[in-house]
Parts: structure tokens; sequence; C-alpha cells
């Protein structure tokens, strides 16, 4: 059977380069999709990293001019993964974080940087490269959201589209003085077209002209449909709700998986469980804390902004730390919020332990260690880190939106009598209720059946990317066109 040819598109992948979720979906997806029989090439930007990963490497495509300087299309393989690589120096060839700047602004020319990456998609999704011409073009979130509008406004055959949103309040919204520089022509800057607000809109883009629209859970494509959860851009997703769907987001388990993981101080499985309790001591002990197996153990591992409701933790932690309990956070982001839990850490030495940063290492020993995981969300496209808190036996408690409210059953007095609960949801998202819902985790902690049962119970749900695989390649059937 000859496999079905899928165009990936995002601007992060990985291991090779990674600021969020996006980059652990474009990494995994490709892979799950191969039992579909979903041949898929993701093209990514050739950011430094990326290239030198990057083995076997053939040019297919050139260029001599291309948005200020010359560029090439590489295909090749790195960590699994078969690439597509734009490699344009004077766009790409920056260390660092691939969107911001070191003095913390984001790149000035970052509309032209993610342009080039949408009209080269647009040119392979069209044929450009006999030896791969994709039925379907992929694209994720705004950075190669103009994919869509570059096939849209060409005159020759184009394949299917799908846009995938992973977090709609990330918009890319550029001047309308730069729609010449970007490449479209002047009737695209209309409501209809790539026209936002007075601005080029590179998601509403995406999301105007792709034969579908999907996001990352389906309780999150109920809330983007509304005012509020919409940013902006409700009204449009209103109207084009047919074709909206969400489909949860799935965990590599290869990666993440408890009873092989080298990243942990003791593997365990559901038949093994109580090895879980070396992780625990080894976290304790990383941070300088008591160790003691009886004492809650809370962890946190998220970017440190508004949106994930740290701040509300930081305004509990009379609460949280109230009968002994313990706290690790890893995470990075608002500098107001790095402080709080500097200072925090720094009161409650025997209590709290804080790394301001990113370590992978770390984030599987947080996962297998702690008893339970803490994701306060306002709101939250799917989230990743509750699924491997519910695949490593630490109870996820969380607010109740979008794909948290999916992937987590609370355990409120019948799911725990019918042995379904997998953790703790709260709402709404404010202090009082976050504070109602470690109290009652803390209590639940205290009563060792129930909680084994609900380790278990998360343990055995499947968070691989199997189902979710399962779904887009039904989608890409539905969508696909040649693309010549």
């Amino acid at each position: 059977m000859t496999p079905m040819h899928v165009l990936a598109v995002a601007s992060e992948i990985y291991p090779l380069v990674k600021t969020g979720g996006l980059a652990d979906v474009a990494g995994a997806l490709p892979k799950a999709l191969k039992a579909e029989g979903i041949e898929t090439i993701t093209l990514v930007p050739g950011y430094p990293d990326v290239l030198s990963a990057l083995v076997e490497a053939d040019e297919v495509l050139g260029y001599s001019r291309f948005y200020g300087g010359a560029a090439r299309v590489l295909r090749g393989s790195a960590a699994g993964l078969q690439l597509f690589v734009l490699d344009a120096p004077h766009l790409f060839a920056r260390p660092g974080n691939p969107y911001v700047a070191p003095d913390g602004a984001d790149w000035p020319d970052n509309a032209i940087r993610y342009a080039a990456l949408g009209r080269t998609a647009a040119e392979i999704g069209q044929g450009s490269i006999a030896q791969f011409v994709p039925q379907v073009v992929h694209a994720h979130d705004w950075q190669a959201g103009l994919s869509h509008a570059f096939l849209h406004y060409s005159d020759r055959p184009r394949p299917g589209t799908i846009m995938t949103v992973h977090n709609l309040a990330y918009q890319g919204q550029f001047p309308q003085a730069m729609l010449r520089e970007i490449g479209l022509p002047p009737e695209s800057f209309a409501i209809d077209g790539v026209e936002y607000y007075g601005a080029i809109g590179f998601l509403k883009a995406g999301l105007q002209f792709a034969d579908h629209i999907t996001t990352v859970s389906p309780s999150y494509a109920v809330e983007i449909q509304q005012d509020e959860g919409g940013m902006g851009l409700g009204g449009l997703l209103r109207a084009r709700s047919d074709v909206l769907s969400g489909i949860i987001n799935g965990i590599d388990t290869s990666i993440w998986n408890p009873a092989t993981d080298r990243f942990i101080a003791s593997t365990f499985s559901v038949a093994t469980l109580a090895d879980r309790a070396g992780n625990k001591a080894a976290l304790q002990r990383r941070f300088d804390l008591p160790v003691s197996p009886d004492t809650f153990l809370l962890g946190l591992v998220s970017r440190m902004s508004w949106q994930k409701g740290l701040d509300l933790v930081l305004e509990n932690m009379p609460l949280v730390l109230s009968e002994g309990t313990q706290l690790i956070l890893l995470g990075s982001g608002d500098s107001d919020l790095e402080a709080g839990y500097r200072t925090a850490a720094t009161s409650h030495r025997n209590q709290i332990g804080v790394v301001i940063g990113y370590d992978e290492n770390l984030a599987h020993l947080i996962q297998a260690g702690a008893d339970a995981l803490l994701v306060p969300s306002r709101f939250e496209p799917c989230g990743l880190t509750q699924l491997c808190a519910l695949r490593y036996g630490a109870i996820p408690i969380v607010s109740r939106v979008g794909g948290l409210a999916d992937t987590v059953i609370d355990a409120n007095e019948m799911a725990v009598a019918g042995n379904v609960a997998t953790g703790i949801q709260f709402w709404p998202v404010s202090s009082e209720s976050l504070a109602g819902a470690v109290r009652r985790a803390r209590a639940l902690f205290h009563d060792k059946p129930v909680w084994q049962r609900m380790q278990n119970n998360g343990m055995n749900v499947d968070v691989s990317w199997r189902n979710p695989a399962r779904q887009y390649a039904d989608l890409y059937r539905k969508l696909a066109r040649p693309g010549r």
C-alpha cells in the first residue's frame, strides 16, 4: 500500500528545538502516524541546532534571492524524524530562543522569517520537490499560518490543508505595510483574507484558509469559539465551526515511560508501584528537603506566566505548606513570578525547592517523585504535563479548563466509589478554589488505599499518540488532494 504523503510545518520540533508543547507534538505525531500509513516530512527553519543535528542531507530546492538572501531547502533526518530544513542563514542562523532576541524582545524580522517558512511550505505543497508531493499540508500555530494563505492566492492546484492551534494567545500580528515585503497580493488585505484589526494576522490567515481547523482538545475547541476564549478570533471560529474540531494531544510514551526512564532514580510500573518511593526520596535529597515518605510533596513543572496560574499558588503558600507539605518547582518566565518563588524558597528552605530554567532530566524526576502535580492554568489548550503525571503516578491537581478538563477525572464522591478517579479538578480558577483543591488532595493522600487506586487508574490511561494519530489519519484521508 502506497503511504499518504503529509507535509507538516512547524517552527520548533523536539528534541532539536523546543520552547513549549508545540515542539513535543511536532516531534511525536509523525512517528505515531507511521502506523496509520502516513509518511510525514516536517518543514522546519534552519536554526543552528537543527542544522547541526541533520544527517544525510541533500539540497532539494535552491533560491538565489529569498526574503533578503540566498536560501536552500535540505532534505535529511535527525532524531528519527524526516525533515525539510529551510537553510536561510540571514533569517535563522541565530543562537538561543528561536523567536526572541538576547535583549528579550521579539526578533524585529519575525514576520519575514516565518513568511519565508510559509512560502516554502506552499511551494513544496504544490509539487516543487518531485520526490515528495504532499496530499495534505498540516500547519502548526501562527508561525506556519501563512502557508495556507500562499496556497490560497496561488493559481496552481493545491493539497488539502489543516491548521492546528496549539495556543490561541499567540497570533503573529504585523503591520499592514509589510504586505508587499511578505509577498502577498494587495487583495489579500481584506476581512476575508489576512487582515486582522488593521494588521496582518498570520494565525488568522491559517484559520481563514484551512480546509479544516483542529485544536488540541475538544473542550478548548468549544472555549475558543466564545468571545472571551476566542481572544479576538471567536467570531471567525464560530463562522467556521463546521470545520473545527478538537483532537487531544498524546505524549511520546517511549520517552515518558517510568519502567525504562533513565532520568529517574528508580524505575517502576503499575505492578511495581512501591518502587516509585525511591524517586520521592531522591527528589527530596536533590533539594535538601527532609526525606519523608509520609510528607505530601507537590510538584510544579511550568512556564511561569499569568496563563499558568502560578500567582495563585504564591497567594496560597501558607495553606500549600501547611501540615509540613513540600513544594518543588521547575520553570521560568515572568520575572515577578520568578522572584516570588525564589523568595518563598529562601523563606522556607525545608519545604520549597526551586529551579528557574528548564531541565529535562529534572522534569522526569519531578513527575516520578512528586505525590501530586499542580496545573492551575487559567486556560490550557491541552497541556502535556498532566498526561506525564498520569503516566508516572503523580496525581494531577488541575483547573477545569480546556484539555485539563478532558484528561483528568475528578475524585468526587461518585468517581472515587466507582474507582475511576484519576485526579483533582477545581473551578473557578481562583485562589479560593485552588486552596480547596489542595486541601482535598492532601486528605486523599493520607487515605492510602484510595490514593493508590487513583495512581493505578491514571497509570492505566492510554496517554499515547495512538488514538490521536488515528483521528488525524482519518482527517487527512478526508481532505487529501493531489498537490500538482
